[in-house]
């Protein structure tokens, strides 16, 4: 049996293994054009003098990054910034938000959208029904993971440059000669102990939002299909 897993995902689920792989890509594409499209509002022409406002994945990721997420199924994307170029005291937090809320945005679309799917597409035939309701709620409950833990204070993560922008003392911390040793041994501590509880957790809550909202949806929509 192979223990690669997208080989497992895609014998136990192909619309599993084809949402993933579509979401997590896409996602990071978003994650990191908000960062390049604030970054432009707020004076910083670098993501486009450096070619990397474009819908290309291999630009936002990279080979490295895309042969990780071959290998283990998570990875990274980058935007490229220059804060010195930043109009605004607060800019840095303004960018480095703007890539978890473009996550945020997502998990709320696609989760109404899974949830009016789920309750109103009972005309629609299986497995298509099924599919649909798979990709959909994937979409939900990958971008409410990506979003949260990327507003974890843990460097590079986005939240380490919100709680920087706001607390000097923090960002001197993670910059200085010894803080990208510090925040590796950091994350990957983390990774190691929590971080798959935490993925966990919070994919949990991207499908239970789905579910709740399906719930509420039966209450007010006449001829809802009922909960299986």
């Amino acid at each position: 049996m192979s223990s690669w897993w997208l080989y497992n995902l895609w014998t136990d689920d192909p619309a599993l293994a084809v949402s993933w792989v579509f979401w997590v890509i896409f996602s990071i594409c978003i994650h990191e054009l908000a960062h390049g499209y604030v970054a432009i509002k707020c004076g910083d022409p670098t993501p486009l003098d450096t070619g990397h406002m474009t819908w290309n994945p291999m630009v936002h990721m990279g080979g490295l990054s895309l042969l990780v997420f071959l290998a283990t199924g998570f990875t990274w994307g980058m935007m490229p910034v220059d804060p010195s170029r930043f109009r605004g005291k607060y800019d840095d937090a303004k960018v480095a938000f703007a890539g978890p809320l473009s996550n945020f945005i997502l998990f709320i679309s696609m989760s109404v959208a899974a949830a009016l799917w789920i309750v109103l597409a009972t005309s629609v035939q299986e497995p298509a029904r099924k599919n649909i309701e798979t990709f959909l709620t994937v979409g939900a409950a990958f971008n409410c993971g990506i979003g949260l833990l990327n507003l974890l204070p843990i460097p590079p993560l986005d939240g380490s440059k919100i709680l920087g922008n706001f607390i000097p003392s923090f960002r001197r911390l993670y910059s200085s000669d010894k803080g990208p040793l510090v925040s590796l041994i950091i994350l990957v501590l983390f990774m190691l102990t929590v971080g798959k509880y935490f993925c966990h957790v919070t994919l949990g809550i991207g499908h239970l939002t789905v579910l709740l909202l399906a719930e509420a949806l039966r209450l007010v929509v006449p001829g809802a299909a009922p909960a299986p």
